[in-house]
């Protein structure tokens, strides 16, 4: 079994290749809950939403959110009836969002209800929330705290922070399911996600950083040069202090990693890197990739 460490975009494009060289029973996602986020009545997992949708068939690859050919009814009434609303949710995927939230309200984990929607979809991967204890990522601004979700989608990120924070300020203990599918698996796989608001969470909870240095940890630079891929990696890098660069991302992860993959046109220099095509603008590229990956175990 392989196991990854997922964010919502760059991982999953990755997860794409894999499904095409290794059955969907074989592969276990470990999934960022730090942006989660009650919203409209519904409770929003974004990550674990775009994971779900991936092996589901249903995701929107144009934007690698949401469901495909998805309808917004909902939504346009809303944005008549609460002009503030900032999100824009398509009416199935909506309907995850509040069978979510009812079944958290009657006491149900975050990891139950993730198992239980992906039975309804007909997910046989093991998809599993970092944690049942929320963990919410917000960003330092000059007007205050706001939650990720609000600066990235509402202000498209471009306010300056000045500190990325969580609550609660303690360590999030990880589930038994996630520190069995580290255990389990052959190979630990940390995926081109933001490295701080998608990996980090992950790593932060109790019991991870312990388990995965028994493993074999392969990471992949979410960076080309000193812009990300995609998302606001670069400006969260440089507030917690690091280079907006793969050298940056490598010292992220420290002594976590044993082989660190960055891409082949990247100028950023990373002692022992293996270099690869890591801009999956395919499916046909990002199975390439994976296959590469597969070579290294």
């Amino acid at each position: 079994m392989i196991t990854f460490l997922s964010g919502g975009t760059g991982t999953p494009k990755l997860l794409e290749g894999a499904r095409n060289m290794l059955p969907d029973s074989d592969i276990s996602v470990i999934v960022n809950t730090g942006e989660d986020i009650w919203y409209q009545g519904g409770h929003i997992s974004p990550d674990v939403d775009t994971v779900m949708y991936l092996f589901a068939g249903l995701l929107n690859t144009d934007t690698w959110w949401g469901v495909r050919g998805d309808s917004f009814l909902t939504h346009d009434v809303l944005k008549t009836l609460l002009p503030a609303s900032y999100m824009s949710i398509g009416d199935k995927d909506r309907a995850v969002h509040i069978a979510r939230a009812e079944w958290l309200k009657k006491g149900m984990t975050l990891t139950r209800v993730t198992q239980q929607l992906c039975s309804h979809f007909g997910v046989s991967t093991t998809i599993l929330p970092m944690s049942d204890s929320p963990y919410t990522t917000y960003v330092r601004t000059a007007k205050g705290d706001i939650h990720f979700q609000e600066y990235w989608v509402r202000y498209r990120g471009n306010t300056d922070i000045c500190a990325v924070l969580h609550v609660p300020d303690e360590q999030p203990p990880a589930t038994p399911e996630v520190i069995d599918a580290i255990r389990k698996a052959e190979v630990v796989i940390i995926g081109p996600s933001n490295p701080v608001t998608s990996i980090l969470p992950i790593l932060s909870c109790t019991g991870v950083r312990e388990e995965l240095a028994q493993k074999k940890v392969i990471a992949i630079s979410p960076f080309i040069g000193e812009g990300p891929v995609s998302g606001p990696a670069a400006q969260l890098m440089k507030t917690m202090k690091y280079p907006a660069d793969s050298t940056g991302v490598r010292a992220l992860y420290a002594d976590l990693v044993d082989v660190f993959i960055q891409d082949e046109r990247d100028t950023a220099q990373v002692p022992g890197s293996v270099r690869l095509d890591t801009l999956m603008k395919t499916p046909a590229i990002a199975e390439r990739l994976m296959r590469e990956i597969l070579t290294r175990l």
